[in-house]
């Protein structure tokens, strides 16, 4: 095993690019194409069980899966292939934000930081490999959740501890420039992946996230001797919460839940959209006949754009003295997806039940990409900053515990797409993110005075 304990730490004044330390760059292109696999492998699966693997002369062979389909069923109802699909990719993306709290916790009490992030990464390998035989797709699916837990929160865990504790500033922009690694990662692999299963088969596209997932191995360990080599934790304090501390804890609380109507209304189109874009959207241009999985890059392409915007002009509202706060900014995100539904539920009223141009889909995962950029960097912030010290890592968790629920109710949600029109399923989708939206105008008042210090 690699030895996380004996190695010599990092260095950590600015001894990289941009004044950065250079394990930052290796960590940032780690992540970009650890991403590229895991989003090209999602933007495929969906799909890949509709069309094939969830039909008759391929599930009889899947290991385990006459149990598997049997206890979902008993608390579901039987099942048709899509609300199969429907169901076991809300458990599977919804774990994934789940396990990284475990993950953490392995990586704190015995295998360090560095070493978690190799395993995890060997683990997702394996399971990208282990997709392309129909008998291991469950096993592909839990090595992937599993390795994704050993590696997400890790490996950016290490990215703050590149800095010393009174560096805010640049650790704060160390950050961006590892998003901005997360974003690029997250709009190739379905473009990549998404025209090699088209082009060659399901197993090619899958194939391309194995090969890509060590290629983000290979840069993570070309960068090994300037990582931490274990992340110090903040020492925790003795004194138990205040009232006020108590006060704060149970306002975020409230933001976090409230948070999981704006998370459904955005992770559909990772699950139920590619399903309903094959049978309602005119997909061919010309020679060009577009690939599914590519309008599954457009939200992550948005997001990288409308961020200086976004952050210029709320700078601007801030010198004027009406900035939102976190708590409008998360409502509003809640706002734009909503409208993002609704835009998508009149377009198909207006086709009149004709396939619909590609223009729709697009701004539809356009409109989510910019109430992405409004809810979930906002979260954080929020969550971060207004934490108590002593559960500041708790409550950051907690954050993540939203995608868990929010995907998990998209899983059952989309199971139920074949009982409803489509125009009625998106309806649905943009009165989850209103609502998100209402109870937060309603509310954000009474929550701002409990997150304010000394409120």
């Amino acid at each position: 095993m690699l030895n996380d304990v004996a190695a010599a730490p990092p260095r950590v004044a600015p001894d990289g690019f941009f004044s950065h330390p250079k394990g930052l760059y290796f960590l940032a292109f780690t992540e970009t194409w650890e991403r590229f696999s895991y989003y090209g492998m999602t933007a495929l699966v969906v799909l890949y069980m509709v069309n094939q693997l969830l039909l008759p002369g391929h599930v009889e062979y899947i290991a385990g899966f006459a149990a598997f389909r049997a206890a979902l069923e008993s608390a579901a109802g039987p099942l048709s292939p899509q609300a199969l699909a429907s169901q076991l990719f809300g458990l599977y993306a919804g774990f994934v934000y789940f396990t990284p709290l475990l993950g953490g916790m392995l990586a704190d009490r015995w295998l360090g930081q560095r070493t978690a992030v190799v395993v995890g990464a060997l683990m997702m390998f394996a399971g990208h490999v282990a997709m392309a035989f129909d008998a291991s797709f469950l096993l592909a699916l839990l090595l992937l959740v599993l390795g994704s837990g050993l590696l997400k929160g890790n490996i950016s865990a290490q990215v703050g501890a590149l800095y010393p504790p009174e560096d805010e500033a640049r650790r704060s922009r160390g950050f961006v420039v590892f998003s901005t690694g997360i974003n690029i990662g997250a709009v190739l692999g379905p473009i990549v992946c998404g025209l090699l299963a088209q082009l060659y088969g399901w197993h090619a596209g899958f194939g391309a996230a194995a090969i890509f997932m060590l290629v983000a191995l290979s840069v993570y360990l070309a960068g090994y001797r300037h990582l931490p080599a274990r992340v110090a934790r903040g020492a925790t304090q003795s004194q138990p919460l205040g009232a006020g501390d108590w006060r704060v804890v149970r306002a975020l609380v409230a933001v976090i839940a409230i948070s999981i109507l704006p998370v459904v209304a955005y992770t559909q189109h990772f699950n139920v959209l590619p399903v309903w874009i094959q049978a309602h959207v005119a997909l061919d241009a010309g020679a060009l006949r577009i690939p599914v999985p590519w309008f599954q890059s457009v939200d992550s392409f948005i997001s990288v754009l409308c961020a200086a915007p976004l952050l210029w002009w709320w700078r601007r509202q801030a010198q004027r003295g009406g900035a939102p706060g976190d708590v409008d900014k998360i409502a509003m995100g809640a706002w734009i997806g909503a409208g993002s539904n609704l835009m998508l539920a009149a377009a198909i009223y207006a086709s009149g039940g004709r396939l619909l141009h590609p223009i729709w889909p697009f701004l539809y995962c356009a409109g989510l990409g910019v109430a992405f950029m409004h809810y979930w960097p906002a979260l954080l912030a929020l969550v971060s900053r207004a934490a108590p010290a002593r559960v500041n890592s708790t409550m950051m968790g907690c954050v993540f515990i939203a995608l868990f629920v929010g995907t998990l109710l998209v899983g059952w949600i989309g199971g139920r797409y074949e009982r409803m029109r489509p125009i009625d399923f998106w309806l649905l989708h943009a009165a989850i993110g209103a609502a998100g939206g209402i109870v937060l105008r309603l509310c954000g008042p009474a929550l701002a005075r409990a997150l304010r210090p000394g409120g």
